[in-house]
């Protein structure tokens, strides 16, 4: 499972696609609807938020606005939307780590989003994550 701390404008198609499955996956593990991934890393953020449902729905809607802007047809009824924004911090380590990490995906891939992404100076968060100071998170699976 990955759920990325990385705008999703920078994810090929089938980047954006994982997820959002993973995403929902994830979203299904937080209500309790799932057997599985109940103690995966990656939902220790979203845990640790004190409103983590807010969160992952937050996290899927601005999914779904970036497969919007592609021409995709997500559903948009498998999240809820809230008024209130919240907002997760990120280290900016981490960041990086993510856009090395991308970067190999993206060079198999997707040629042009590649170099797209390795000419970037100032990587941009998923909307839901605002970045601190630090290395990689402590979550991550090196």
């Amino acid at each position: 499972m990955r759920i990325w701390s990385v705008h999703p404008k920078y994810l090929d198609t089938k980047g954006l696609l994982a997820l959002w499955r993973e995403t929902l996956l994830a979203k299904n593990v937080l209500e309790g609807k799932t057997k599985g991934y109940k103690n995966h890393p990656q939902l220790l953020r979203f845990k640790n938020s004190g409103k983590p449902l807010h969160c992952i729905n937050q996290y899927l809607e601005a999914v779904y606005e970036e497969s919007c802007r592609r021409g995709y047809h997500f559903n948009k009824d498998k999240f809820d939307l809230y008024n209130e924004p919240a907002a997760l911090p990120v280290t900016n380590g981490q960041i990086e780590f993510e856009r090395n990490h991308l970067l190999k995906k993206l060079e198999q891939r997707d040629a042009e989003r590649y170099l797209k992404l390795a000419e970037e100076t100032s990587i941009e968060t998923h909307p839901l994550f605002r970045a601190i100071e630090g290395g990689v998170e402590e979550w991550e699976i090196v």
